[in-house]
């Protein structure tokens, strides 16, 4: 070899071993701490599956598809931030949820009982589903309140919504998709059971699938003020209960065996107790991790969170305690009550809205964090959970508006929906 070609050999050598030890010492970011499932400690989530047909075809790329996103460990700046709006004129929209089916739909409650496809910024003149003749919304707090879509909405059509009848009484029903494939059928609807209800306020109205594939449903202590029945603490009434059956592929529903009291001593469908109106409550889709908003008496507005490996059974106070705070009788020795994660006393609000932590792709500064807000003042805070259990709180937004819902499309983007002006906001980068 000659002595050039022996010095150009000795330069890319040395060149390639300079990359290789660059490459080795890179210092990566470290992760932040994750929300765990139990106990702070907990393993964090695992990796996004790569694009495993890219994969196959460069195997040569240097830039793969990163881990799960770690939870961020501080909030961010909400000045960069902006609730853009997506679509107006709705009439007091009271929920939000997303097909999924490849149609870039979206569906949106109305108080009143339609159920209106938003499509592309614009509101479809055809509604989904139309139900003013069955729903009742005389009372401030009746109406159509919420819904949940079956996870295979996409191939099966069913759907499930909660709402107030004519005589003010609540109705958990079924309904399939219409054979256009695009709109809902009245005429499928199959009622699983009705809740009677003493006073037209605290109705709850939220349906959610758990992550493990029951469905859970909030009601209210059924009205009044300060629970004069007694029912948040009464396990052998559904009213002021988080319920919880098993309706995929079942002809109507069954109960779940650890339910606590499917064998005995309670109503079968009650999951947890000592609610007073959990007014929106949704499940980490990372974790599992519950999230409750539950509306206080006259004092306090309060988040309740079960991690995902609790135990059934859970007892949220209401109505011995409002909030962290005492309200009415003792509790018997021995109860355990679970105490909230957070709380606003009502000179910051009235009433609280629960919402989503966020698990999108387009705004990483969030991820990882639980947003909440208040219906009269449009506050939006922010709720993180560092290594040691503790919780932190961040006042993030006021929105011009009241707070009815929020909503997360499939892609875990957030929204929020405006009771007064019929509006529909996504969370966007300015």
């Amino acid at each position: 070899m000659s002595t050039s070609r022996m010095r150009t050999s000795l330069v890319l050598i040395l060149a390639v071993i300079l990359l290789a030890a660059c490459t080795a010492n890179r210092s990566e970011p470290t992760p932040a701490v994750l929300i765990p499932t139990s106990e702070p400690s907990a393993a964090p989530p695992t990796a996004v599956p790569t694009d495993t047909q890219a994969a196959a075809t460069e195997p040569q790329a240097t830039v793969t598809q990163p881990a799960q996103q770690a939870d961020v460990t501080a909030f961010p700046e909400p000045g960069l931030f902006d609730w853009q709006l997506v679509v107006t004129g709705l009439t007091k929209p009271t929920d939000f949820a997303d097909p999924n089916d490849g149609s870039g739909r979206l569906l949106v409650l109305e108080q009143g009982g339609v159920i209106r496809i938003v499509e592309n910024g614009v509101i479809s003149d055809e509604p989904f589903l139309d139900l003013t003749g069955r729903v009742g919304a005389e009372g401030s707090e009746q109406g159509l309140l919420g819904i949940a879509l079956d996870p295979d909405y996409a191939a099966n059509g069913i759907f499930y919504l909660n709402y107030t009848d004519k005589s003010g009484d609540t109705s958990i029903s079924r309904f399939h998709r219409a054979a256009d494939g695009i709109h809902g059928d009245p005429a499928s609807e199959q009622v699983l059971f009705k809740v009677d209800q003493p006073f037209a306020n605290h109705n709850g109205g939220d349906l959610e699938f758990g992550p493990d594939g029951m469905l859970y449903i909030g009601l209210g202590d059924g009205g009044s003020a300060g629970d004069p029945n007694g029912n948040g603490q009464n396990s052998n009434t559904l009213l002021g209960k988080m319920l919880r059956i098993d309706v995929q592929g079942k002809d109507t529903y069954t109960i779940p065996s650890d339910n606590p009291f499917a064998n005995g001593g309670g109503s079968q469908e009650v999951w947890a107790v000592g609610l007073r109106n959990p007014w929106r409550y949704s499940f980490d889709r990372v974790t599992g991790d519950l999230y409750i908003a539950d509306v206080g008496q006259n004092k306090y507005e309060e988040v309740d969170f079960l991690a995902a490996s609790s135990p059934t059974g859970a007892n949220f106070g209401w109505n011995y305690r409002e909030g962290a705070h005492e309200y009415k009788g003792s509790p018997p020795d021995g109860a355990s009550l679970i105490e909230p994660i957070f709380e606003y006393d009502h000179g910051q609000g009235c009433s609280i809205t629960g919402g989503y932590v966020y698990r999108g792709e387009l705004l990483p500064e969030f991820y990882g964090i639980y947003l909440v807000g208040d219906y009269c003042t449009g506050f939006v805070w922010g709720l993180l959970r560092e290594a040691n259990g503790q919780w932190l709180s961040e006042r993030l937004f006021e929105i011009s508006g009241n707070i009815s819902s929020f909503g997360q499309d499939a892609n875990g983007e957030i929204y929020l929906l405006d009771h007064r002006t019929g509006g529909v906001f996504r969370l966007v980068r300015r």
